[in-house]
């Protein structure tokens, strides 16, 4: 099998309740495509699930973690482990409009861009719409997203090259974010189309749920950036005032 145009990479922990819509919206892109599914260590057998693909072994890879390494590892081994031209991430318990990734590699060749994010429509844990769409910039720079993350991990079309020499690091704060920023401080560029093409499951165990926790992982990201305890608040705060007023 030829070198497939995306990697598409998900990370799971106990994610059977969820995943198979996330496996199939991944398989509905008309790109070529490898899709590799990280089982971070789950407890509630993940791997019989997959079972039912077993069909499209060529185009699914699994690959089982003997601990419990966390996200931001387990999104770094699949990086690792991809083929891809460029890589997207999908969280289990997400799912992509058809055409997600064949507009957004349009937009990284047009802009030349590192990597490129959509906007997003909110669901429910059970997978019904809130008809909540939050909107995103359609360029973002490193100081603006200082303010505000307006990437959802999920929705990231990214260069390979890019992802491996950008490895997501600590899964105590928000470690996608982190990881855009050090992206764009060191002068690359990211384009997204304000359309939403990530359909967003607001899950009982997502991290952003207990926003007390949210608040502390961002403010952990600026520090993370070697910003100080007043420059952390500060941005922090911008977060907050932001998600209260959207």
């Amino acid at each position: 099998m030829s070198e497939p145009e995306v990697s598409i990479i998900i990370p799971a922990y106990n994610s059977t309740k969820y995943i198979e819509q996330a496996i199939n919206s991944a398989l509905a892109q008309d790109i070529d495509k490898e899709i590799i599914i990280i089982d971070d260590n789950s407890q509630d057998d993940l791997s019989s699930k997959l079972k039912d693909y077993g069909f499209i072994k060529d185009t699914i890879k699994y690959i089982k973690n003997e601990v419990n390494v966390g996200v931001a590892e387990a999104r770094n081994i699949g990086v690792e482990a991809s083929t891809g031209r460029y890589i997207a991430f999908l969280d289990a318990d997400d799912w992509w409009i058809e055409t997600k990734l064949k507009r957004q590699l349009e937009l990284i060749t047009l802009k030349k861009a590192a990597f490129s994010y959509t906007a997003r429509e909110l669901f429910k844990d059970d997978g019904t719409s809130t008809g909540k769409i939050v909107r995103t910039k359609e360029e973002v720079t490193y100081k603006n997203l200082l303010y505000h993350n307006c990437v959802a991990c999920s929705s990231v079309l990214i260069k390979r090259d890019v992802a491996l020499r950008y490895p997501m690091k600590s899964s105590d704060v928000h470690e996608d974010y982190l990881t855009w920023l050090r992206i764009l401080k060191d002068g690359y560029l990211a384009y997204g189309l304000n359309e939403p093409l990530l359909c967003y499951r607001l899950s009982e165990n997502g991290k952003s749920r207990n926003k007390l926790k949210s608040a502390k992982m961002t403010f952990g990201v600026h520090r993370e950036l070697e910003k100080n305890w007043g420059e952390a608040f500060f941005y922090t705060a911008s977060h907050l005032l932001h998600n209260i007023f959207r």
